[in-house]
């Protein structure tokens, strides 16, 4: 079948040594860096050529040794850099700690305040923070345009201490929704920057797995969420209090120690901080080298996007956003991995876990127990993602599990239908709810932040990614609002055979509809979005079906697969740069 490839273009492709020279020295007059400008010079050239470096003579031993280890060691990094990404990964457990607090303390707060047999209510309570946090993600964009990456994720900090402490301490029932309103104020915008931060900061040929880490302490806070219920669990009716209060612990740290990390250098180039710029790429690679290639490589794409995006007001970009086909492509996939996520059900697990295991016939102690087990296996089984998000593709990793998800939670919900005085019916149900969430870990789990954190151009990242979580916040509150009377009126059975559908519809759109992302810059994305849906949408059925087909079904050792991307100016070498 013929079909016309995406050709990535490195901007620096065909410039002659000398002109590019005389381009650098420019650079570093205009911007404050002429006591940089050798430095930037040969970073230009290994941007320029990054697999030839071994070939360029103005390189020493030196610059050769450290190029080759970002291919033979690319985890070894600067100590800043993974500081920085813990730092800003911890503001994340806050998400999955108040998730699993919610979670214990359903079984008690809704008898409390007398609200036990008004579902509506009590979903309403549980996805105040969503609700809630679909209008501040959309402060994102000019919170981050005046404050900066670090003065945002500071400030959402702060909603994310006091709001949640105050729900131990509340009364009534509309108490409690006031502060968990306010709770959402902070983490609609957090959970817009960190992935933006994190991705800013780290090299192209393992984002994934270092954005990745955003959901990994999710899965985290979710795991310790559930050892805090079980540890209150015994202090009888207040416990509930105590359960949703203590999500505040993973803030704190983060006030404090935000401010000692780099500030995004993308950002600064944002800004016209070049120095600043330089000097965050310092600390957050290896050497001067890497860190002057990577800027300047970087400075020289945006320059071609900020000729076709610059120059928008804050609604200008929102139109943007659906008008633009290089930027509407990105909202798609950005809007398919949000929703694909929340479709899968796991939210739905973390909050209400304790009331399915209820359900099935466990005692609240069990239910707490089971649900522990439910938070440890996510924990767990979220590492693998690390080592393959940026091997195995996103994409991949999300056609793989999915058809996986669903015919856990079809046998989870059949469970439900073994007579109750069978004693394998509950371990059977929490044996396929933890195989479920096994899938869900490595795939769904980590890829929507990612994705949504590096599909988007610098001009629009804000934007575009304060979007994907107003969308993820949107259909989350639709579900977690209507859950309780689902599994009231459908059964838990019913339930879970209409998440499972959903996985499955989820899995027909990925495949036709979201391109792979994996070891490519940012500003390289802007070429893999240049490809009209359609025409990815006609070679996956074209030819990627066809070759898989030949490949692992008939097991044909000979088939070929033609590649939808070309790169011009590139090797076909492992890409390190960022």
């Amino acid at each position: 079948m013929s079909y016309t490839v995406c050709r990535i273009i490195n901007p620096l492709n065909g410039i002659p040594k000398a002109v590019l020279f005389e381009q650098v020295s420019r650079f570093c007059a205009d911007n404050g860096l002429q006591d940089k400008e050798k430095t930037f010079q040969k970073g230009a050239l290994v941007a320029q050529s990054p697999a030839g470096f071994e070939d360029i003579p103005d390189l020493d031993e030196g610059d050769r040794y450290h190029l080759r280890r970002e291919m033979t060691h690319r985890w070894h990094l600067p100590k800043a850099l993974y500081f920085t990404i813990a730092v800003c990964s911890l503001g994340s457990a806050i998400q999955g700690w108040d998730n699993t607090g919610a979670n214990g303390a359903n079984l008690s707060f809704p008898e409390e305040f007398g609200i036990t047999d008004n579902t509506w209510l009590v979903g309403f309570i549980n996805s105040a923070p969503t609700i809630f946090g679909i209008c501040s993600a959309w402060a994102t964009d000019p919170l981050n345009n005046f404050l900066g990456r670090r003065g945002v994720i500071f400030l959402s900090g702060l909603f994310c201490v006091f709001p949640v402490l105050a729900q131990g301490f509340t009364q009534n029932w509309w108490g409690l929704l006031l502060c968990r309103l306010f709770m959402g104020l902070g983490m609609g915008i957090k959970i817009t920057t960190i992935p933006i931060m994190t991705s800013e900061t780290v090299p192209a040929v393992i984002r994934g797995g270092l954005v990745m880490s955003f959901q990994l302490w999710v899965a985290f806070g979710i795991f310790i969420g559930f050892c805090s219920n079980l540890i209150f669990y015994r202090i009888g009716h207040l416990a509930w209090r105590f359960q949703l209060a203590a999500a505040f612990a993973p803030a704190i740290p983060i006030l404090i120690l935000i401010w000692m990390c780099p500030e995004s250098p993308r950002w600064l180039l944002k800004k016209h901080r070049y120095r600043d710029s330089f000097n965050s790429f310092c600390r957050l690679r290896n050497t001067e080298l890497q860190a002057a290639r990577d800027m300047y490589y970087a400075h020289c794409q945006i320059i071609e996007e900020h000729d076709a995006f610059g120059g928008s007001s804050f609604l200008g970009r929102v139109v943007e956003l659906f008008s633009v086909p290089r930027l509407r492509r990105a909202t798609l996939g950005g809007a398919i991995v949000m929703t694909a996520q929340q479709f899968s059900g796991i939210n739905i697990m973390a909050f209400y876990s304790s009331t399915i295991f209820s359900e099935a016939g466990y005692t609240t102690k069990q239910c707490l127990l089971a649900s522990f087990g439910f938070g440890l296996v996510n924990f767990v089984f979220a590492f693998p993602a690390i080592w393959t998000i940026d091997t195995f593709g996103r994409r991949n990793l999300l056609l793989f599990t999915f058809p996986n998800m669903a015919w856990c939670l079809v046998v989870a919900g059949c469970c439900f239908l073994i007579p109750t005085d069978i004693g394998a019916r509950v371990p059977l149900i929490a044996f396929f709810v933890y195989l479920f969430t096994a899938f869900y870990s490595p795939g769904i789990g980590p890829v929507p932040f990612v994705y949504a954190a590096e599909c988007f151009p610098l001009s629009h990242r804000e934007i575009g990614v304060a979007f994907c979580v107003c969308w993820n916040n949107t259909i989350g509150s639709i579900l977690g609002l209507t859950f309780p009377s689902l599994l009231k009126g459908l059964t838990p059975t019913g339930a879970f055979g209409f998440y499972a559908g959903l996985n499955m519809v989820a899995f027909v759109v990925i495949f036709f509809c979201l391109p792979e992302t994996k070891q490519r810059t940012l500003e390289e994305l802007d070429y893999i979005f240049g490809v009209p849906t359609r025409r990815h949408a006609a070679y996956q059925v074209r030819t990627w079906l066809p070759w898989f087909i030949k490949r692992y079904i008939l097991f044909q050792g000979n088939a070929t697969l033609k590649p939808l991307y070309v790169l011009e100016g590139f090797s076909d070498a492992p890409r390190s740069s960022s």
